[in-house]
């Protein structure tokens, strides 16, 4: 999660979501686009999706401000260059948040589990190639339980979101049998199984 330091009141020290006000001229999604590449120099988000209105008249102090929450993705490859008072957290290791974007983070976090249960919106976290052992970090972080890679890549494969490239990565130093590389076949989102749930090992 990219969170950035509030350095002056309210709330000075704790992390916050990067945001802002609306322009006139331009519509939600447009905006949440602009803010995140003029603040913190994000611009090439793979996935964007309105994820839910918080309109608690206390959220923060002063002036009532209503939120519009998107979430954003990018590839694990992506390096933006962030700006000082700005860094990645771990989902599952959030710092003191401002107001209420701890519970913002968690709303966001849950519509990404379910989304990763159902559709193929793990393209925009991962890789153009990857193998399943990369594949499988990736839904361990954004799920926060560990991952089957086998059962995962089983999975996968029979709904068709991924397909390997014939390719396998470089060996790593202790050597073994190099790793075969996949991609995802589609690069824009679609449901794979509207019924299915990935639930944390019992």
């Amino acid at each position: 999660m990219l969170l950035w330091e509030r350095a002056l009141d309210p709330a000075i020290g704790t992390w916050s979501l990067p945001g802002g006000k609306l322009r006139d001229d331009e519509d939600l999604d447009a905006s949440a686009a602009r803010q995140l590449a003029e603040k913190v120099d994000v611009r090439e988000l793979t996935h964007l999706e309105q994820v839910w209105v918080f309109s608690d008249p206390q959220r923060v102090p002063g002036d009532r401000r209503i939120a519009s929450a998107y979430l954003g993705l990018v590839p694990l490859t992506a390096e933006p260059a962030l700006p000082p008072d700005t860094r990645w957290h771990p989902v599952s290791a959030l710092p003191a948040m401002s107001f209420d974007h701890g519970g913002i983070v968690e709303h966001a976090r849950n519509r990404l589990a379910a989304k990763l249960s159902y559709t193929n919106i793990a393209f925009a976290l991962a890789p153009e190639r990857f193998t399943m052992s990369t594949l499988r970090e990736i839904y361990c972080a954004a799920l926060g339980y560990d991952v089957d890679t086998t059962n995962l890549q089983r999975v996968l494969t029979r709904r068709g979101v991924i397909t390997p490239t014939g390719a396998t990565a470089s060996p790593g130093r202790a050597g073994g049998r190099p790793a075969a590389l996949y991609r995802f076949t589609d690069s824009e989102i679609r449901v794979t199984d509207e019924f299915a749930a990935l639930r944390p090992p019992s």
